[in-house]
């Protein structure tokens, strides 16, 4: 899903809206990893995370208005030109000269600090040294990326104030909220059958940090799944059930392995040369997200491992079509890694990340063979003629 991944805190303000639902119940379908033995489910609102998902859109992106065309005509008529511009200058930061995604940048950055309405909010945008020694602590702290957080905070703090002076507070619970706990209490019904922690472990070859995963239900997230620090992420409301809990494996595998691992870096380092990754880096729609070979190689691992444990849920995605349309088509690598990992899973199990490595050493995946892999995938006549 997203490009980007990041996390929350608890709202207190919030506090009676949120659902948490145990997992450990009968015929929940559970994974057979030998980490934690059950997934605690717990879906919340936020009014926080709404606000910086509508921030894509109220700079007049023309990626965004197809989704948020009238919250954008509702509150740009209500800003005064200086406001305007804030937003203006905010995507011109964070999307053109960042090659980010404003949402999931700032939900990341965000959730390494308990601010819960938009006056906290504002403070940090004025102030953010709490923050970013809070985003030092975890893997997503990237000195460049800071710089650029940087270079976009006054109109960041500028476009906070503008939504604050105009009421999107009492317009998100108006509005949105209605709809985030009728969908909540939907998704309740039939998330406790499913149990990912220990699926995802086993594939992973290490922990995650919690059996409870954390959804926020959003109303302005459209089209990302967002991961957050923690084992938390975002997702839009009128997805579907089965695309839930498809965001919640991917999410909860960012990234799929550990970067500090020398094996794993010289890995990535050689497929970020390979021809294939290159020119799909550089031949894609930027809004997708995806504008750095490290970042396309680890959404294409955690879309290939989506497909597989989801597939021994029984709720997997038709991979031929999928793969063809997703993003403009883009995530062939995936294909590969997930063909790749599937076969040498059902010959002699192992964590994606050793494969990888191995799989990349032995130019499995590298050149003439993998783009013939990729080929093949989608040359397979049970793929051609798939719906």
């Amino acid at each position: 899903m997203v490009p980007y991944d990041a996390c929350m805190r608890p709202f207190h303000l919030l506090a009676l809206l949120f659902v948490f639902v145990e997992l450990a119940v009968p015929g929940a379908v559970r994974g057979q990893g030998s980490g934690h033995s059950a997934t605690d489910w717990q879906l919340k609102p936020s009014l926080k995370y709404d606000a910086l998902c509508l921030l894509n859109s109220l700079g007049g992106d023309p990626y965004y208005l197809r989704y948020y065309r009238k919250e954008y005509e509702h509150f740009h008529r209500l800003f005064t030109p200086a406001e305007q511009n804030a937003f203006i200058r905010l995507k011109r930061i964070l999307k053109d000269e960042g090659h980010g995604i404003i949402s999931a940048k700032l939900a990341l950055y965000f959730s390494t600090v308990g601010d819960e309405t938009l006056p906290e909010m504002i403070r940090t945008a004025h102030e953010s040294s709490a923050m970013k020694l809070a985003l030092e602590k975890t893997e997503y702290w990237d000195e460049g990326e800071w710089r650029n957080y940087e270079a976009a905070r006054p109109a960041l703090e500028d476009a906070l104030k503008a939504l604050d002076r105009v009421g999107f507070a009492a317009y998100w619970e108006a509005n949105a909220k209605p709809r985030i706990e009728k969908r909540i209490a939907e998704l309740t019904r039939d998330l406790p059958r499913y149990d990912i922690v220990g699926l995802i472990e086993a594939d992973l070859g290490f922990r995650l940090p919690s059996h409870a995963i954390t959804v926020y239900l959003l109303a302005y997230s459209e089209p990302h799944g967002i991961r957050i620090t923690g084992l938390r992420f975002l997702t839009h409301e009128s997805y579907p059930f089965e695309i839930v809990l498809h965001n919640a494996v991917h999410e909860s595998m960012h990234p799929p392995y550990h970067l500090s691992d020398p094996g794993v870096q010289d890995a990535i380092h050689r497929l970020e040369q390979d021809s294939l990754v290159v020119d799909k880096v550089r031949h894609h729609d930027p809004s997708f997200g995806y504008n750095t070979a490290a970042g396309y190689i680890e959404e294409d691992s955690v879309q290939a491992l989506e497909q597989l444990i989801c597939e021994k849920l029984g709720v997997g995605r038709n991979p031929c079509k999928y793969w063809r349309e997703q993003d403009g088509g883009m995530h062939v690598l995936a294909a590969a890694l997930y063909d790749g990992y599937k076969q040498a899973q059902s010959k002699q199990p192992r964590p994606y990340s050793r494969w990888l490595v191995e799989a990349v050493g032995s130019g499995e995946l590298l050149g003439r063979r993998l783009q013939s892999k990729v080929e093949r995938f989608f040359a397979d006549p049970s793929c051609a003629g798939a719906e």
